[in-house]
């Protein structure tokens, strides 16, 4: 595995006052919050955390243990904001199902996009627009999609990447172009591959391949694009109360500026967070 320098994880410490609770409306005031006194989401409800436990900037385990990523701190800051005890779930990205439907995480909150998922899951919000790309090695000689043909790339297993070079309506044209479709089980894998010459490019999203791509000088990502998403909170169809809660304190994590706080110390994604925008 690569020794990346990953970002520490820093925990949101944010203080709230006059409890309100907030619609959806649009954005509220700040303010601690939680249920109404029936719920089962009233104060100190764990909230199960499940993400990618290797999926930088948005959610990964770094090198020393500790969770990191803007939405490992996203989600502190909801459980902060209801004063909910927050439990970390970080899974392989191709058990997210698995984990989710027997009940071992709340959410899947990991840069997981919605699009075409539409109907699979309740989904919060989206809170991040997402465009999916080809990274290569500057000096590669590929430098337009059609160049791909008869070349060796890289994708991981279960993302939207994948799933669009497996799309007849997507780009299953393209990945049949190619030599080989190499299938990882993370990005940072398939990345150590493309560095070491076992790979020629990389599919993914911009803003992991900036992650990945930030201190380094030899890569790049082609002009033209594969497609565009946005990323949102995967819940149970069931779970509307505890979506909807979810919603109503990331607005007033907008509104009191925790949200953008947050995305400052992420600067490969800060462009692309789309909430309040």
């Amino acid at each position: 595995m690569l020794n990346m320098n990953r970002r520490q994880f820093l925990s949101a410490s944010v203080l709230f006052a006059a409890p309100t609770m907030l619609g959806l409306a649009g954005c509220g005031n700040s303010g601690s919050s939680s249920a109404d006194s029936g719920s089962a989401y009233g104060e100190g409800y764990v909230f199960k955390h499940g993400f990618d436990l290797d999926y930088p900037p948005y959610s990964y385990i770094d090198d020393n243990g500790n969770n990191g990523g803007f939405d490992v701190e996203m989600a502190q800051a909801v459980c902060a904001y209801y004063k909910w005890e927050y439990q970390a779930v970080p899974f392989n990205w191709d058990a997210k199902d698995a984990e989710l439907n027997a009940g071992s995480c709340d959410c899947i909150w990991s840069g997981f996009t919605m699009n075409g998922r539409e109907d699979d899951y309740l989904w919060s919000k989206p809170y991040s627009d997402n465009t999916q790309m080809i990274m290569v090695k500057k000096d590669s000689g590929i430098a337009t999609l059609a160049d791909l043909a008869g070349k060796k790339v890289g994708v991981q297993t279960a993302t939207s990447a994948y799933d669009l070079l497996q799309d007849e309506e997507g780009q299953a044209e393209l990945a049949g172009t190619f030599d080989k479709l190499e299938v990882y089980e993370t990005y940072t894998i398939a990345f150590n591959d493309l560095k070491a010459g076992a790979i020629d490019a990389i599919a993914i999203d911009v803003t992991s391949g900036n992650f990945l791509m930030s201190g380094e000088t030899d890569y790049q990502f082609l002009e033209e694009m594969l497609g565009s998403e946005q990323y949102a909170i995967g819940f149970r169809k069931d779970d509307t109360e505890l979506c909807d809660l979810v919603n109503a304190a990331l607005d007033a994590l907008v509104e009191d500026g925790t949200y953008d706080s947050i995305g400052q110390k992420y600067p490969e994604i800060y462009d692309y967070l789309c909430l309040g925008k």
